[in-house]
């Protein structure tokens, strides 16, 4: 069997972490492929392909258009689409159906539940693009339950019964810390703790939330490190953070490789996510996973996922945000912590939701 994979995001100028699970289901089908099947990664037609390449994947291989017009032809349920047995986009970005069976991957309800989150173009096109895929796909996965109870109260004609949950895993580079681990920590300059946020730099992400509460007088003294690539809504860390009289504790990362992220990562004092939506919330289980501290809004995936490993506080409340990440540094909550999170972590795997993948495919195939 040949599956035909949409490694488009990969290429996206922000990624973000859409195109982390792009990168990592793919290559985890690959490894776990059934003797006599192949996964072949797929993508519009670039100059350069090389970010859509992953080990183990062919390809990737591209088709005749450019991304926007691609997007522009499949939303109108026209343009080219991948050769294979079983075609899966990892996002609402997906071919027309045709003959061949088609998986689609929707990462959370956030057009619906939390559309001001968004840019008002990036909510139309979003329910557009879910839309199509209830109609025509053979198969909905979703990372979360959260996600399949927000999907379903949200989208008229979701047949429970075409709707799988599946979980993310760890990505094997950020499990450990590299042979160079404190050369790496040198070069970036890593203070000896430090608050981590892992995110996009865009509204959704709570980053407001999380200045405000570490200019608080309970918050804790330590710098924040903020890894991400700027997304929409001009969001200007340092410039927020200065006007709250903490710009000296607050450094902007971008987007670094694996590498560099599997130091800050496993050398961080805590991991703050508060989001207003998430779907699955990649950080806090890489997090988990690294023994590091969590905290989370109550954003539902985000409290699926931690599995009352993090610290959990109410989403826009930077005072509940502030205490929490206090109580991290108490010894006896922080080891409670650690040991809670990564039993959590052990419950995910991207080996085990490959295999449950191929599972589908099968089904849908024969």
């Amino acid at each position: 069997m040949r599956v035909g994979f949409l490694l488009e995001q990969v290429l996206a100028p922000v990624p973000g972490g859409t195109g982390r699970y792009a990168r990592e289901l793919a290559a985890a089908l690959a490894a776990a492929a059934p003797e006599g099947s192949r996964v072949d990664g797929w993508t519009g037609w670039h100059r350069d392909t090389a970010r859509a390449r992953v080990p183990g994947v062919g390809g990737p291989r591209r088709l005749p258009l450019p991304r926007r017009a691609l997007v522009a032809a499949w939303e109108r349920g026209r343009g080219p689409a991948p050769r294979a047995d079983v075609v899966h986009a990892p996002t609402p970005l997906a071919p027309p159906r045709r003959r061949t069976p088609l998986v689609v991957t929707v990462h959370d309800a956030v057009p619906w539940t939390h559309p001001e989150t968004l840019t008002p173009r990036g909510v139309a096109w979003h329910r557009r693009a879910i839309g199509t895929a209830v109609r025509e796909a053979d198969r909905i996965v979703v990372p979360t339950h959260a996600v399949a109870d927000e999907l379903r109260a949200a989208v008229p004609g979701l047949d429970a019964g075409r709707l799988t949950v599946l979980g993310e895993g760890t990505a094997t580079a950020l499990r450990t810390q590299p042979p160079d681990a404190d050369e790496r920590a040198r070069r970036l300059d890593l203070p000896g703790e430090y608050v981590l946020s892992l995110a996009t730099l865009e509204p959704r992400k709570g980053l407001d939330v999380l200045l405000a509460a570490l200019a608080r007088p309970g918050a804790p003294d330590l710098p924040l490190l903020l890894v991400g690539q700027p997304g929409w809504g001009g969001i200007d860390p340092v410039e927020e953070a200065r006007k709250r009289g903490i710009e000296d504790r607050v450094r902007v990362l971008g987007r670094i490789p694996d590498e560099d992220l599997a130091v800050v990562l496993h050398r961080a004092t805590a991991l703050a996510a508060p989001s207003r939506a998430e779907g699955f919330g990649l950080p806090v289980l890489e997090a988990m996973a690294a023994g590091v501290p969590a905290v989370t809004s109550d954003a539902p995936a985000l409290v699926e996922v931690g599995g009352g490993a993090p610290l959990v506080v109410p989403r826009d409340d930077p005072e509940a945000l502030a205490a929490a990440l206090s109580r991290t540094g108490d010894p006896a909550t922080r080891e409670r912590m650690i040991t809670a999170g990564r039993a959590r972590a052990d419950h995910y795997s991207w080996s085990a939701t490959a295999t449950a993948l191929w599972g589908l495919y099968s089904d849908l195939a024969t």
